[in-house]
């Protein structure tokens, strides 16, 4: 095949690869981002709409628990007078009496009198003597009747906060308690996503009011202004960047009547790993069915490509046996041509020498070479007459294909064949072998169809057994309702790679310019629209056998021959 003719293949190939990835693709890429896109928007959704949840609910208890304690001592300041409260033993026995009902929340209790001055303290810490005239909690909260402080360090010199109640009587006096901080910053704590998902509160001023984030210890500080939220009423939720250019996002909203504010902070990434892992599993299958539609592709395209190469050399081949069978059918019509040219002056020689006999009948007495020229003109009349019958054969034969169906005479149709080979197996050494049931029915087929069939047959089996040479075997014969020609050769075989191609069309193993590999083909077509069957067994250096079956008239016509043959 030539280099313009592969180039061609090679782009062909090419096209049709780049248009089935392309057509498959497209789409895909398509719809896959939209549905990325929109997968990606309702996730994002979804994650704020539950963090924003988490955080409200959170807030919401943070701020119910602080509204707990400080009605606790709201009761407490409600139930009791000051003079009881300011009794040591007394204030003792209800701070446990709150921690047997509360847990150990409250850390100490107390009483302030109208100077800053506590009178009766129950706690841990000697703090009984206190001077809070000038702190800054206790100076804030003298105009409410209830307070609660942010976390400061004070006179214990660790963080915690109080809850106070003023008594607006006609001698003003506060009532004190100090809420334990770790058990107030866990609640915060323990709100936890994740890996980085933390929470932590913060003042007005954005102190810490809980442990902050991955710190152990709190510091009363303000926090960067980076990460502090703006408090504004309802859930806030921001993305940002933290001191390590990582994103983050910020949930956020007010407690405490907005003295306070709940922030939840957690990585973009963890925030949002499950879309990640679901994305990249999405992204690997999506590549793999890629790679797959790809190779799939390129598979077809070459198998396309390959198949086109076929039929353009079956194309070519076809060209070249039209132009051969063109060039055998003007060689036959000149050969008819011939032979009808010399069956006209044969004929007027046998005539004439039948004419020369019947006058040296006459003159027999008087001609001393009367026997001789009798033999001579014998001799012509009988070379004559052969020459006639071979000329009247190859007219037979040469005639245009006629496929309409007669009554065929299968022995006499054989013997014909067997005729027009007759010299051509004589050059090949082979030697036939004819076998003919006497009473084999007529059968109906076209003439020159089976005619063609059994010459290619024929010379087949003669090429096949050259040089050596061999039998040539014709059986016809009839078996379950069939009448069947068995053609059988001893030559060389056929190998079992071959037996099942053999019909194939230009399949052939003989040399370059011996054979098309059309001749079985035609055969096996022209067998099958009579209505027969064709078979071939072969055992390599033993022979080949190729059986022709046709089926029989009707049984209703041979009824007649029957009854005659009774007769």
């Amino acid at each position: 095949m030539s280099s313009e003719k592969n180039v061609s293949y090679n782009k062909l190939s090419r096209n049709i690869a780049l248009t089935i990835i392309a057509v498959s693709l497209a789409p895909l890429i398509l719809v896959g981002g939209l549905i990325f896109d929109q997968f990606r928007s309702i996730y994002h959704e979804k994650v704020y709409a539950h963090l924003a949840e988490l955080v409200d609910k959170h807030k919401h208890e943070i701020d119910t628990f602080l509204k707990e304690k400080l009605s606790e001592i709201q009761y407490l300041n409600k139930v009791f007078t000051y003079d009881q409260l300011s009794d040591p033993v007394f204030i003792e026995k209800t701070l446990k009496g709150l921690r047997q009902q509360y847990g150990r929340i409250f850390v100490d209790l107390g009483v302030i009198d109208e100077n800053g001055k506590q009178v009766a303290y129950a706690g841990p810490l000697d703090l009984l003597g206190a001077d809070y005239s000038q702190a800054e909690w206790y100076t804030e909260s003298r105009d409410k009747t209830t307070y609660i402080s942010d976390v400061f360090m004070g006179l214990r010199r660790s963080p915690h906060f109080i809850i106070t109640i003023n008594n607006m009587e006609k001698t003003p006096w506060t009532l004190r308690a100090s809420i334990d901080f770790l058990a107030f910053s866990s609640i915060v704590e323990n709100i936890r996503i994740g890996e980085t998902g933390r929470a932590y509160i913060l003042n007005q001023d954005g102190v810490y009011q809980t442990t902050p984030l991955n710190n152990h210890t709190i510091s009363l500080d303000p926090a960067k202004s980076s990460i502090v939220p703006a408090a504004v009423r309802g859930v806030t939720i921001r993305e940002g960047l933290d001191e390590n250019d990582e994103t983050y996002i910020t949930v956020s909203s007010p407690m405490k009547n907005g003295e306070w504010t709940l922030v939840y902070q957690q990585h973009y990434a963890d925030a949002f790993s499950a879309m990640t892992r679901s994305e990249s599993v999405t992204l690997l299958i999506f590549l793999l069915g890629g790679c797959a539609i790809v190779a799939t592709a390129i598979l077809i395209s070459r198998k396309l490509v390959i198949r086109l190469q076929s039929m353009d050399v079956e194309s070519e081949l076809m060209s070249k046996q039209i132009v051969e069978t063109g060039k055998l059918a003007a060689i036959g019509e000149l050969a008819a041509g011939i032979a009808h040219e010399i069956n006209n002056p044969v004929a007027i020689m046998i005539e004439e020498a039948g004419w020369v006999s019947d006058l040296l009948d006459d003159e027999k007495g008087q001609i001393t070479a009367a026997p001789e020229i009798d033999r001579a003109l014998r001799q012509v009349r009988t070379q004559g007459q052969r020459c006639k019958d071979i000329t009247h054969k190859l007219l037979s034969f040469a005639r245009q294909s006629d496929s309409r169906v007669t009554e065929i005479s299968l022995p006499s149709l054989i013997e014909e064949v067997v005729d027009i080979s007759m010299q051509q197996a004589k050059y090949a050494k082979v030697d036939f072998s004819l076998n003919f049931d006497p009473n084999l029915p007529k059968i109906t087929a076209s003439t020159t169809e089976l005619q063609q069939v059994l010459l290619n047959l024929v010379n087949n089996s003669i090429q096949a057994m050259e040089p050596v040479g061999g039998v040539l075997s014709i059986i016809c014969t009839t078996s379950h309702g069939s009448a069947l020609i068995l053609v059988e050769d001893t030559g060389p075989g056929i190998p079992a790679a071959n037996l099942n191609r053999i019909f194939d069309p230009f399949f052939t193993t003989k040399p370059v310019g011996k054979g098309s590999g059309l001749g079985l083909s035609i055969c096996f077509g022209i067998i099958h629209q009579m209505g027969g069957e064709i078979e071939v067994e072969s055992t390599v250096g033993k022979g080949t056998r190729f059986t022709l079956r046709f089926p029989l008239p009707h049984p209703m016509n041979q009824e007649p021959s029957k009854e005659k043959l009774h007769d």
